[in-house]
């Protein structure tokens, strides 16, 4: 079906628009487009909803009957951004025209009429962020070396559909025994490099062995893992981050002597879409305004969504410490590989490798280990917390925004070790549902290699990186970390991302202009410091220059062509350097208190 058949009503005015937080309504035209809904009061400087239908999750109505009569009524449009807007019309036909509209144009099947396929973006695109993060970039320092090599035995995705076709490999396993290990593991998921550590420890992820009664043993699967272990030094560690059910299976630690074999569930899950289950019983207390105290506390609970997160730090830094304090590889598996354990190896390299801590790295990081790593975006994403369990997919998930809080709970221990803040996570969580943008078009590789998005689309990466984009995500407090963080795995310092979660139903405009007033402090002590250290540098070489020529007499003066400084001027210049000096240790101190009434006792630490 083409657009122009699903719009029956392409403009209507005399729309009522009401949004979260908005306390005027907008009376303007509604326009309907194969992409975006546009309502727009004409007026300059009046505010407008440009609103993309994907982002759309579901359509509720709510007719307006009086008298037995119907006279139009409200669409309700709760959207995968969390909001929640409301349009009321006042024709009956129009109300329904619109309503469906909306509807089929949110639930488009084929991928190739979404609108990044259309999207012209309106600047040069200086680096392409498709190509920017390529297995042989990110891995080149690993590839120059003797043990690991770049294997194209997935080149036709037929070894596992899910990974990419280019592969980084020890060399001393061959694709033959790839092929035997990707037919023992679930969905071919073979144990595949993440990171390796400064100290040579690596870390491997891959899906749980296939169970049956066909399936015992894979002698090329113990070769993968056995490899990576020192000869005569500590086992490795395999972890289990899915936890034991009817379906799921783990290594038979006989089979894998040079192995220990740890369960490590981030939680109670029955299917991937548990994490959707939570995730919807957050955003209902989320955005229960009129609730008391206690029944906010008890939704919250109940909702196990900060379990969650908890537990996902928790056994993303034991997976840490084992692979830079122990020393020992690690593998991390769970069901079919696809969500938890991508949480546990990507927040796990986010605590060893400052890298992954800046705006860049944190992209590369989700290109290796999400996109790369074959995270059904398009199938996990296809609904959000607001579709009626009855009406998803039993495939959706939201285990990417389960990762996401993970990174804000780091961030928020440690301010000044992330070279952005949470406006960049909110940013990937919104364009990770809905975008302009083809970086997380499709389920895998494979996928988004038959529907060409490197030549068809614009990638996010490209969008962000330039200058003016990326001079508003960074974080004003950063100040480079390489050391490692070890975040604190305590109940009391998992906290409710209130700037995500409550953002449409909270006023969070002071918390903006908290941001705004440190960035400008922050912004004129460094320009202080600069000055002060310039003024520093030319007092220095006065001082050593009037001391020089104290020493020389009138003779060699006039050889030199020399005019001694009168005393006088160099006291003017001597008090301007110590008055700078001053001026910055005050800025410097008004800095140090406004942090510490903005920062809690945990991030303080990290702070000083």
């Amino acid at each position: 079906m083409e657009f122009v058949e699903m719009i029956r009503t392409p403009k209507l005015d005399g729309v009522l628009l009401y949004e979260q937080l908005k306390r005027e309504q907008i009376d303007g035209t509604l326009c309907v487009t194969g992409h975006h809904l546009i309502l727009s009061t004409r007026r300059e400087g009046a505010r407008e909803l440009w609103l993309l239908h994907q982002n759309v999750d579901i359509v509720e109505r709510k007719p307006c009957i009086i008298n037995n009569v119907l006279e139009g009524g409200t669409i309700i449009l709760k959207c995968k951004d969390l909001r929640i807007i409301q349009l009321k019309i006042g024709s009956p036909q129009e109300y329904f025209n619109v309503s469906n509209s909306i509807e089929q144009l949110s639930n488009l099947e084929e991928t190739k009429k979404l609108y990044p396929f259309f999207f012209i973006p309106m600047y040069n695109v200086i680096q392409d962020g498709h190509t920017e993060y390529s297995v042989e970039t990110e891995f080149a320092k690993l590839l120059a070396t003797d043990d690991w090599r770049l294997t194209t035995v997935n080149q036709d995705f037929r070894v596992c559909p899910s990974y990419g076709s280019r592969l980084v490999v020890q060399k001393s396993i061959s694709d033959e025994q790839i092929i035997q290990s990707a037919a023992f593991r679930d969905g071919g998921r073979f144990p595949l490099l993440a990171y390796k550590h400064t100290n040579g420890a690596v870390l491997f992820r891959c899906s749980q062995p296939l169970s049956g009664p066909g399936v015992k043993r894979c002698r090329a699967d113990e070769a993968i893992l056995n490899a990576a272990v020192e000869p005569g030094g500590k086992k490795g560690c395999i972890f289990d981050t899915w936890g034991k059910s009817k379906n799921t299976n783990t290594e038979i630690e006989p089979h894998y002597p040079q192995w220990r074999v740890f369960s490590r569930p981030i939680g109670a899950l029955s299917s991937v879409s548990a994490l959707l289950d939570s995730f919807v019983k957050l955003m209902e207390a989320c955005n229960d305004v009129t609730a008391s105290t206690d029944r906010w506390l008890t939704r919250l609970e109940n909702s196990s969504w900060l379990s969650f997160v908890l537990n996902a730090i928790n056994v993303s830094c034991v997976v840490a410490q084992c692979l830079a304090l122990e020393t020992v590889p690690v593998a991390v598996h769970g069901g079919k590989g696809l969500d938890t354990p991508l949480i546990v190896t990507s927040v796990a390299q986010i605590i060893l490798n400052p890298d992954c801590r800046t705006i860049k790295g944190l992209q590369a990081l989700i290109e290796r280990e999400w996109l790369q790593g074959g995270y059904p975006f398009s199938t996990r994403h296809k609904h959000s917390c607001y579709t009626p369990s009855a009406q998803r997919h039993k495939t959706s998930s939201a285990t990417f925004v389960l990762f996401l809080d993970c990174v804000f709970q780091l961030y928020n221990q440690f301010p000044c070790s992330f070279e952005f803040d949470s406006r960049y996570l909110i940013m990937l969580f919104e364009h990770s549902y809905c975008s302009q943008y083809g970086t997380f078009l499709g389920d895998s590789d494979r996928e988004r290699t038959e529907l060409r998005v490197r030549e068809r689309t614009t990638s996010l990466w490209s969008y962000i990186n330039r200058p003016e984009i990326i001079d508003t995500l960074l974080n004003p407090m950063y100040v480079p970390n390489a050391s490692i963080i070890w975040p604190s795995v305590a109940p009391l310092s998992i906290i409710l991302w209130s700037e995500m979660y409550t953002r449409w139903v909270i006023d969070q405009s002071q918390s903006q202009a908290t941001r705004d007033r440190m960035r400008a402090i922050i912004s004129d002590e460094k320009e202080l410091e600069k000055r002060a250290k310039k003024l520093r540098r030319e007092l220095a070489e006065l001082q050593r220059e009037y001391q020089q020529l104290k020493l020389l007499d009138e003779d060699e003066t006039s050889v030199h062509g020399e005019e001694d400084y009168d005393d006088d001027e160099f006291d003017d210049l001597s008090d301007l350097a110590t008055d700078q000096t001053k001026l910055t240790d005050r800025i410097l101190l008004r800095t140090t208190r406004l942090l510490d009434s903005y920062l809690d006792p945990a991030s303080q630490r990290d702070f000083y």
